[in-house]
């Protein structure tokens, strides 16, 4: 039981701790001193709800309709190149906004937040295909290993969003947020791109 929770643990956590659109804008948010607890449950909960699909065998569906994946990456890589847009504007500003300055209405931060986690091709190919695959390679142990991948999901999300606070002393300083944003921009400009391409 716990070598297959600490397999999904572990293989959860490899594909999730990479600086993506989702990971940059809970970062984000985090530092700007918003409601982050409704942020960290979003992403928590929409990569517990994709792995379950994932281990449940609907990747393999997936895998046979293309065309489904290439829908989400025109959208999601149209939506990416314009938040990266945003971003490159907010680094180029004369005023550079503090900790806790600047916070996004929580309407606006959740409907960005499912959007940067549903309209994300990548999430699909990590949790549903990718993690689904590893899963139902355990056989009956399937479910013990995506619920290890889950939780390694609710602990980075968590560590991510509450602890980005504790690096307000570094970005008290505005060239700390020009190098954040021009970060955000080049990830996500960069991934808008790639995803565009590759339908």
């Amino acid at each position: 039981m716990l070598p297959l929770l600490l397999a999904g643990f572990g293989t959860g956590l490899s594909l999730i701790v990479a600086i993506g659109s989702q990971n940059a804008f809970l970062l984000q948010q985090g530092l700007r001193g918003g409601a982050v607890a409704p942020l960290v449950v979003i992403c928590a909960v929409s990569d517990l709800v994709l792995i379950g699909l994932g281990v449940s065998g609907v990747g393999a569906v997936l895998a046979r309709w293309p065309t489904a994946i290439g829908v989400v990456a025109v959208g999601g890589g149209l939506f990416l190149l314009g938040y990266g847009v945003l971003a490159a504007r907010r680094a180029l500003k004369p005023s550079v906004m503090t900790v806790g300055e600047d916070r996004t209405p929580l309407r606006k931060a959740v409907l960005a937040c499912v959007a940067f986690t549903w309209l994300n091709p990548h999430v699909y190919l990590d949790t549903v295909l990718l993690l689904g695959s590893v899963a139902v390679a355990h056989g009956d142990g399937r479910w013990l290993f995506g619920l290890g991948a889950g939780v390694a999901s609710a602990v980075w999300f968590s560590a991510l969003g509450f602890g980005a606070r504790r690096l307000a002393g570094v970005f008290a300083k505005p060239v700390a947020w020009r190098v954040l944003d021009v970060v955000i921009a080049v990830t996500m400009t960069g991934l808008g791109i790639s995803l565009l391409l590759s339908v």
